[in-house]
């Protein structure tokens, strides 16, 4: 359970139910009063070694941009949401991208309007619309603090149409197990071999924590994927891979093994992680292989198309292997 060691939190947060809830569950923690929770000079001065310090640190304020951005993969709009950032430390979490080392998790109170804007929207819409609410942050971590997804299952499942989705590393979803409205939601449980997790994926839910998780969102009554991502060609990524898609097999129930969908997605790196993880992680793994990955865009870095392409290949025929009947959503 995460328990920081700091919050600092705009003071408007009092004028909203969850902001005085979230003050007093911390009455205990030293807190600071900031102006905007996108700029905390104090945060945004600190060294990149830092990093890991800061991620104990929690910002509480309320969400001022609620811009829908299109999506052509599980969802139609991925929409900003009740928290960004994570308590988490992956060495290649694309949100370190958009929010540099301040990358810790920040909680916005404001969820009644996010909510219902999202209502209003699938409602007016003629066609069924999946909203990506977890695309900033962790909903089931965030849930451990908050209850916020809890609050928004139980609430959106007076929705006359639409459904919500998202992805998660996390285990704890026993909260959400027993409410009604799960038709309208899909949970995406991201997954990858346990070595891969161990040197790369600091702070989650270890892999068979997932999977059981996996089976007891089935099981509930969830439309549940398997997100493998992102797909990291370390030097014995085919034998590492053909493991993890070898213990999925075994270990799902069969409800789930039947049931889930996938998603493949390949890792982009980029400079700001390079220099972020030498300085905060300096023995960790590197995961910048100029042998194989090229620039992509500015200061981003992918696999060389024939890697990928062999890559790709290689792991589609491991699924029409051990999951053959089994829907592939996307390879991106």
């Amino acid at each position: 359970m995460f328990k920081p060691d700091a919050i600092y939190y705009e003071p408007t947060i009092e004028n909203y139910t969850l902001g005085k809830e979230l003050l007093e569950k911390y009455a205990d923690i030293p807190k600071f009063v900031i102006e905007n929770h996108n700029n905390i000079p104090e945060m945004r001065n600190q060294n990149n070694s830092e990093f890991a310090k800061m991620k104990k640190h929690l910002i509480i304020g309320t969400r001022k941009t609620h811009k829908y951005v299109p999506n052509s993969k599980v969802s139609d709009f991925l929409v900003p949401y009740t928290s960004s950032g994570c308590t988490a430390m992956c060495l290649y979490c694309y949100l370190v991208c958009n929010y540099n080392k301040c990358a810790y998790l920040r909680l916005f109170v404001n969820r009644e309007q996010m909510l219902d804007k999202i209502m209003k929207t699938a409602e007016k819409s003629e066609t069924e619309l999946t909203f990506e609410i977890g695309s900033n942050s962790d909903l089931i971590l965030e849930n451990s603090i908050t209850n916020n997804l809890v609050w928004t299952i139980e609430n959106f499942a007076q929705s006359k149409k639409g459904k919500l989705t998202f992805p998660t590393k996390f285990d704890m979803v026993d909260p959400i197990l027993n409410l009604s409205g799960k038709e309208k939601i899909i949970i995406r449980m991201s997954v990858n071999p346990q070595e891969l997790i161990d040197k790369i994926e600091f702070g989650t839910s270890r892999l068979k924590n997932r999977i059981e998780a996996i089976n007891k969102l089935c099981e509930s009554g969830y439309q549940v994927g398997i997100l493998i991502a992102p797909i990291i060609l370390v030097e014995n990524w085919k034998k590492l891979y053909e493991e993890l898609l070898i213990n999925l097999a075994e270990n799902l129930s069969p409800k789930a093994k039947s049931s889930v969908f996938f998603e493949l997605i390949f890792m982009t790196y980029s400079y700001i992680h390079k220099m972020i993880n030498t300085e905060a992680f300096p023995n960790a793994i590197h995961l910048h292989n100029p042998e194989i990955m090229t620039g992509r865009g500015r200061g981003k870095y992918c696999y060389k198309k024939e890697v990928r392409d062999e890559a790709e290949t290689f792991l589609l025929d491991l699924l029409k292997k051990y999951f053959r009947e089994n829907r592939i959503w996307y390879v991106s």
